[in-house]
């Protein structure tokens, strides 16, 4: 029998599962469930590492929507009476922007040949029939292989027995629980829920109809094609917290609290942006980065507070003359705000510069000889006839 376009992938696909399985049966029953469906989790695993740069795509991707929104939403308010022109509007923008509403799908689709071919596979193993490179001693070690008692092969729909319905029934519901926990996660916590767009609505469509979607149809999927899902959803779940961790989308709840943490550990700028550390900021800032982000902050602090001194009151006589030969410029900053005593008129009608000179007169202490009585600074006494 002829698999068609599928057949190279068929191939590839048990050839993966083989290999996994050889390297458990050192460790596990070669016909045993734990060696093949360690297989089939290992093929999993392969595939999503391969699939890492197009995750990185996506997640680029998400983020353009991110920042059309905005403009998303201006388009929505302007031609919300004319569905036609808002579409065309919305696909414009798109282009421009480079990204698409449907780029969060691109995982899925992208794996939608491997399961496939994964499916296959495992129909060909229940009937016995060669396959890839699963044949003679292989086939029939697949097809004695169980998990906690169901069979690789076995659905829920196309068994009678009881232990397997329990055991498939279970996997479709832990399969369908961690789709919608991912989704969960990525609406609550990654995504900046003030600016309310069509992005926004098909994210929230997605995460209530996957889950329903996977659960209606995996009552036909075999044992086998539920470890595939259950792993691949375990792997976009922590894949998906460390993205969120590390780099959540500007905006977002994640992002609040990823500001907070950097701000407590000394690595957030005064500008808002990170103090990268070695490993891309996988470990703690260097003593030298620290040391620039304090300069930086001191620096700022210390310009804010030159900006709010003002200089002090001066009395008239303080701006003409100084105090004892001290600079105009340093008067400002000791002088003090009230006028001085000596500036104000007497009861006898003194004047003040009189005054002023009454107290400079040299007193024979060392004070008195250093201050000096300035030239025209009272009226000399007249002489005796």
């Amino acid at each position: 029998m002829t698999f068609g376009f599928l057949s190279p992938l068929y191939t590839a696909v048990s050839w993966i599962i083989v290999q996994f399985h050889s390297l458990y049966s050192h460790v596990f029953d070669p016909d045993g469930g734990w060696a093949w469906g360690l297989a089939i989790a290992s093929m999993v695993v392969v595939i999503r590492i391969c699939l890492i740069p197009l995750f990185v795509k996506q997640i680029k991707a998400t983020r353009a929507m991110q920042a059309i929104q905005p403009k998303m939403k201006a388009i929505q308010e302007r031609y919300k009476n004319d569905r036609q022109r808002q579409s065309e509007e919305m696909m414009k923008l798109y282009k421009e922007a480079g990204t698409n509403p449907f780029s969060s799908c691109l995982p899925i689709l992208v794996q939608a040949p491997f399961f496939t071919a994964l499916y296959g596979v495992l129909a060909k193993v229940a009937k016995g029939q060669d396959i890839g490179v699963i044949h003679g001693g292989l086939l029939v070690s697949a097809g004695k292989a169980h998990i906690f008692g169901a069979p690789l092969s076995a659905t829920f729909l196309g068994s009678s027995e009881t232990s397997v319905k329990i055991v498939t029934a279970v996997m479709i519901i832990m399969m369908s629980l961690s789709q919608f926990v991912t989704q969960r996660q990525l609406m609550t916590k990654n995504v900046d829920l003030t600016v309310k767009t069509p992005f926004m609505q098909q994210q929230k469509m997605l995460m209530y109809v996957f889950p329903v979607m996977f659960a209606v149809m995996g009552i036909n999927f075999p044992v086998g094609v539920l470890v595939y899902w259950l792993t691949t959803n375990v792997w976009s779940m922590g894949q998906q917290l460390i993205v969120i961790h590390n780099n959540p989308t500007p905006g977002s709840k994640a992002f609040q609290e990823r500001q907070e943490r950097l701000k407590k550990a000394g690595r957030l700028r005064p500008d808002g942006t990170e103090i990268k550390g070695a490993l891309w900021g996988m470990l703690p800032p260097s003593k030298d980065a620290l040391s620039a982000a304090s300069a930086a902050s001191a620096a700022i602090e210390e310009s804010v507070q030159a900006r709010r001194q003002q200089p002090r009151r001066q009395s008239k006589s303080q701006r003409q003359h100084g105090v004892a030969g001290q600079p105009t410029a340093e008067l400002s900053k000791d002088a003090p705000a009230e006028e001085p005593e000596d500036a104000a008129p007497t009861d006898s009608g003194t004047k003040p510069a009189a005054a002023k000179q009454a107290a400079a007169k040299p007193t024979g202490t060392k004070q008195g000889t250093r201050q000096q009585p300035k030239r025209g600074g009272g009226q000399r006494p007249k002489k005796k006839s």
